[in-house]
C-alpha cells in the first residue's frame, strides 16, 4: 500500500477506526460518507435550544421529537461505507443569532446592536447540563463519538481566551479561573455518556490574534482535561473574527500543514490520540504526519469538498486522480457574503441536483472541437469525453494549462499549479485528442467537421494607453516570471488587483523594493473578503512592499513613473515598471468561430475574465449538456 500509516486501523475504547482520515463538518457529508474517510463528522448540532445557534434564532434542536428521524439519518448515511459517525456539538456564545439577547463571558453590545449578557453561575450550570444532555442523546441515537467544539471563538473558547474573557470574578482573569466553565462542560459530558463512549474535543492551539490565548495555556488545559477525553483535535484561528478566520481555514498565503507542530507538541505531552486539521492537502502530506508520529489522525475539510473521494483514491494509490483544493475560500459562505458560494474545482458542491455523481453517456455521440487548453477548455474536454463524445482539443501553445502555467513560478500558487497538473494528467489518461502548437482558425476548425464547438481561448493582458508604455524597462505581469533576471531593484507595479498584489509579494520576497500603484481605493477588488484579509496580512509582512492608492498614472518615464496624487504631479523612480492592468477578451477571434455549426459555445475567460470557479463550472455544464 502506498500510504500504509494513513490506512492503519486504530482502536479507541470499543471503536475501531479503519483509517486515520477524519472528514470535518465542512460542507455536506453525503458524498464524503462513501468517499472512504474513517470518521465522518456529520455536521454540527446546537447543545441548547435557545441562544446557541449561529444560523438562526429558531433553529430546531436536533434531538427533539420531530427532528430525531433526520438526526438518526446522519448516522445511517455516515455508516454506509464503514466510517464511524461523529457529531460536532457547539454553542455559539456571544455570536449566536438571537431574537432577544446572546450570552457569553462578559456584557457587551455587538456590532449589529445585539446585547450580550455575561453568564452567571445559574446560566453556566444550565448550559453545561445542555452539553451533557446533547452528548448523551447523540450516544443513544447511535453516533460512535462526539466532538466538543472548544475552538474558533465559540462559547468554551470565549471563556478560555483572554481575548474574550475580561471577567474579574472567579471565572476570569487567571488561567485557573478561565478554565473553570469549560472544564465543567467536559466533566458533565463525561458523566452523562459514561466511561466507554468516545469523546473528542477540537481546540485552537493558537487564535493568532493579538491578545488571545497562548499555546502554553492551551496545552496545559488539554493536559488537565485529558482524563475525561479520548482524543483531541488541534486546529487554529477564529471563526467570526476575520483576522483569525484566515488561519482557521488557511488561504494560499499560508504554508501547507501549519498546525502540525502544535499537534506534535500536544502528542508529546498527552497519552490520548491527537488529530490535526488545516491545509493537509495531499495523501503524501497526510502520510508524513502519521509516519512521523506527529498526530494519530488527519482531519480534512476543504480537500474533501474539492474531492470527497480523496481517501478512496489515496487507498488505491491513485493520488494523481485526486482533485486538488485551491484554498480559494469560495466554499465558505462568509467569503462572498453568500453571493457566490461554490467550489472552484468541484461543480457538484452546492449543486447536487444539477451535477450527478456519475455522468450518463450521451444519447448521441458527437464530434466536439474545443479551442483552448486552459482550465475551462480542459474541464469541458474531460466532461465531454466522459460522456462518450469524440473530443479534439486545440491549443496554440506547446503545453496545456492556459493562464495556469504561470502558477509554476510563484510560491503562493502551489495549489493552482497542482490543479493544473491534475487536469493535464486526466487529459493524458482520457480519450481526448490533443493537438498542441496549433493555431485554431475557422478554416482549420471547419476541416475537422465538428458537431459542436466550444470556444475557450481565454483572455490576453490589457495594455493601457499610457505614454511611454512601450519602453524596454516596462514588462507585463505575466512576462515577469520568465524574465525575473531583467527586473531591477526598484520596481513600480501598476495595478493592484489580485495578480498585481501576489506578484508584488513574490518580488518583495526576492528582495525587490516594490511600490504598487492602484487607481481605486481597494486592493484585489476581484478577490473575496477572506482572500483580501489574508492578502493584507501577507503584504504587511513584506517590509519592502509599498502601496499607493487613488493615484492616476500620467506617464512612464525612462527613470520611473509620473503619477498624480491628491492633485499633485510626482515622479516615483524605478528601474522596472510592471503592468498588471487586467485582461481583455478578443471579440474578433471569438466571433470568427461562429456560423460554422449551430452548437457553438463560449466558456471561461473568453466570456469575460474571471476565476477558476467560473471556468470549471461553465466547462462542466456546457459539456454535460451537449
Amino acid at each position: 500500500m502506498k500510504f500504509p500509516n494513513l490506512f492503519k486501523p486504530i482502536r479507541i475504547k470499543n471503536v475501531v477506526f479503519h483509517n486515520r482520515i477524519i472528514a470535518t463538518p465542512a460542507g455536506p457529508y453525503h458524498d464524503k460518507a462513501i468517499g472512504g474517510a474513517g470518521v465522518i463528522i456529520t455536521g454540527s448540532v446546537n447543545v441548547s435550544r435557545k441562544r446557541a445557534s449561529y444560523s438562526r434564532p429558531d433553529e430546531p434542536y436536533a434531538f427533539d421529537k420531530y427532528q430525531m428521524e433526520a438526526t438518526r439519518n446522519r448516522v445511517i448515511v455516515a455508516h454506509q461505507a464503514g466510517a464511524k459517525a461523529s457529531l460536532e456539538l457547539i454553542h455559539s456564545g456571544q455570536y449566536a443569532r438571537v431574537d432577544d439577547y446572546a450570552i457569553g463571558p462578559v456584557d457587551l453590545v455587538r456590532a449589529d446592536g445585539t446585547i450580550v449578557k455575561a453568564m452567571d453561575e445559574q446560566m453556566m450550570d444550565e448550559v453545561a447540563n445542555d452539553w451533557a444532555e446533547t452528548a448523551k442523546r447523540a450516544k443513544e441515537t447511535g453516533f460512535d463519538l462526539v466532538m466538543l467544539h472548544f475552538a474558533h471563538g465559540w462559547l468554551p473558547a470565549e471563556f478560555l481566551s483572554p481575548l474574550f474573557n475580561k471577567r474579574t470574578d472567579e471565572y476570569g482573569g487567571s488561567f485557573e479561573n478561565r478554565i473553570k466553565f469549560p472544564k465543567m462542560i467536559i466533566d458533565r459530558v463525561r458523566k452523562a455518556v459514561g466511561p466507554d463512549f468516545v469523546v473528542d474535543m477540537r481546540i485552537s492551539a493558537s487564535e493568532i490574534v493579538d491578545g488571545s490565548i497562548e499555546f502554553k495555556d492551551v496545552l496545559e488545559f488539554i493536559k488537565i482535561v485529558e482524563d475525561k477525553l479520548d482524543m483531541v483535535h488541534i486546529s487554529a484561528g477564529l471563526d467570526i473574527n476575520y483576522e483569525g478566520n484566515v488561519h482557521m481555514a488557511p488561504t494560499i498565503f499560508k504554508e501547507h500543514m501549519p498546525n502540525v507542530e502544535w499537534a506534535a507538541e500536544v502528542k508529546r505531552n498527552v497519552k490520548i490520540p491527537v488529530a490535526v486539521v488545516g491545509a493537509i492537502m495531499s495523501p503524501a502530506e497526510a502520510e508524513s504526519i502519521i509516519a512521523a508520529g506527529k498526530a494519530d489522525f488527519v482531519a480534512l475539510g476543504r480537500p474533501l469538498i474539492a474531492d470527497p473521494f480523496w481517501p478512496q483514491k489515496a487507498k488505491e494509490g491513485r493520488d494523481e486522480d485526486i482533485v486538488p483544493c485551491l484554498r480559494c475560500q469560495y466554499c465558505y459562505h462568509i467569503s462572498t457574503e453568500r453571493k457566490n458560494v461554490g467550489c472552484s474545482v468541484n461543480p457538484r458542491y452546492t449543486r447536487y441536483d444539477l451535477v450527478p455523481l456519475e455522468l450518463p453517456k450521451a444519447k448521441q455521440r458527437k464530434k466536439v472541437v474545443i479551442i483552448g487548453g486552459g482550465p475551462a477548455g480542459m474541464k469541458a474536454a474531460l466532461v465531454a469525453d466522459e460522456r462518450g463524445h469524440e473530443v479534439i482539443l486545440l491549443e496554440k501553445q506547446d503545453s496545456l494549462g492556459g493562464a495556469l502555467r504561470y502558477a509554476e513560478y510563484e510560491e503562493l500558487k502551489i495549489d493552482l499549479y497542482n490543479y493544473m497538473n491534475y487536469l493535464i494528467t486526466q487529459i493524458k489518461k482520457s480519450g481526448v485528442k490533443v493537438q498542441l502548437g496549433v493555431e485554431a482558425t475557422p478554416e482549420r476548425v471547419k476541416e475537422l467537421s465538428p458537431d459542436a464547438i466550444i470556444i475557450a481561448v481565454g483572455a490576453v493582458p490589457f495594455t493601457p494607453p499610457i505614454k511611454g508604455v512601450n519602453q524596454s524597462h516596462v514588462l507585463g505581469a505575466l512576462d515577469v516570471y520568465t524574465r525575473m533576471d531583467e527586473v531591477g531593484q526598484e520596481v513600480v507595479l501598476i495595478g493592484g488587483g489580485s495578480t498585481g498584489c501576489e506578484l508584488g509579494i513574490e518580488l518583495a520576497r526576492h528582495g525587490k523594493n516594490v511600490t504598487i500603484m492602484e487607481a481605486g481605493d481597494l486592493l484585489a477588488k476581484n478577490g473575496n473578503i477572506l482572500y483580501r484579509v489574508a492578502l493584507r496580512q501577507a503584504m504587511d509582512k513584506q517590509t519592502t512592499l509599498h502601496v499607493k492608492m487613488n493615484v492616476r498614472i500620467g506617464e512612464i518615464a525612462p527613470d520611473g513613473v509620473i503619477y498624480e496624487e491628491n492633485g499633485e504631479r510626482k515622479l516615483h523612480k524605478a528601474q522596472t515598471v510592471i503592468l498588471s492592468t487586467g485582461m481583455r477578451t478578443n471579440p474578433q477571434l471569438i466571433d470568427s468561430f461562429y456560423n460554422i455549426v449551430p452548437d457553438t459555445f463560449i466558456i471561461g475567460d473568453a466570456n469575460k475574465p474571471r476565476n477558476v470557479m467560473d471556468a470549471t463550472r461553465e466547462g462542466y455544464f456546457i459539456a454535460k449538456n451537449l
